[in-house]
This record gives structure tokens, sequence and C-alpha cells, in this order.
């Protein structure tokens, strides 16, 4: 049985080693511990997904919890995906956020068809600016 915490304290090598079974480690820094252990500290909602001692998800969210909330990340272990993990995931945060605020995303190549399915809206406005 699958189990979600946002009370986890999981090391950036736990979140490394997910981000890689995910394929979500393509797009991230996993490299650079310093960074990864960066982006654990100051998220402002950390979701977890555990199947017993297992880290098998994580949703990763920067937020003012009451008019926006970034999904920063979104990773579920290859193994389970297509079992409703990431989808659970979003709603974990989504409880932790104020009635009105809303959740926006910057989606994997392969994950926009996903975004969709689960009922997020295309937004082409979206703009990143690299140091």
């Amino acid at each position: 049985m699958i189990s979600y915490r946002d009370d986890a304290n999981i090391s950036a090598d736990e979140a490394i080693a997910l981000y890689v079974r995910s394929t979500l480690g393509e797009r991230r820094p996993i490299h650079n511990k310093h960074t990864f252990e960066a982006m654990l500290k100051h998220a402002d909602i950390t979701i977890t997904a555990w199947d017993g001692e297992n880290l098998i998800g994580i949703a990763r969210t920067l937020t003012d919890f009451a008019y926006v909330a970034y999904l920063a990340d979104l990773a579920v272990d290859q193994q389970y995906q297509r079992n409703g993990i990431g989808k659970h995931l979003i709603a974990e945060t989504k409880l932790r956020l104020g009635p009105e605020c809303m959740t926006v995303l910057l989606a994997a190549p392969n994950a926009n068809e996903y975004y969709e399915h689960i009922g997020f809206e295309h937004n082409p406005r979206a703009w990143t600016h690299k140091k």
C-alpha cells in the first residue's frame, strides 16, 4: 500500500536516486548535491510517496499559499508510474493550499499529455531566464 507524507526528512542522496529512477534527473542538477540539499530545504511543501520504506515519489512546491503555487518537481519512480501516484501527490499538495490558489508548472517535454489529462490547462506564455 502506498502512503503519502508531508513530514519526511529525506536526504539529497535519496532525492537524487528517485529523480534518476523517474527520469526527471535528466533535467535536474543530480550531480550537485549542494543544490539538491537547498532544493529540499527551501521548498514550501514537499509531499513524498512511499511503498513501505522505499521512496517512490515526490512533489516539491514553492508557494505563497494564497494566490500561486509553483509545482517545481513531480517525480515518480518509473516502476510505479501509471498508478495514480503523481495525481495523488498533486492532490495532497493542493490540500495544503488556499482554496483559490492556482498551481503552475513547467512540464517536461514528454509530460505535456499527462498534465492535460489530469486537468491542467496549457499556457504558452511561460518564460524562463537562466543565469
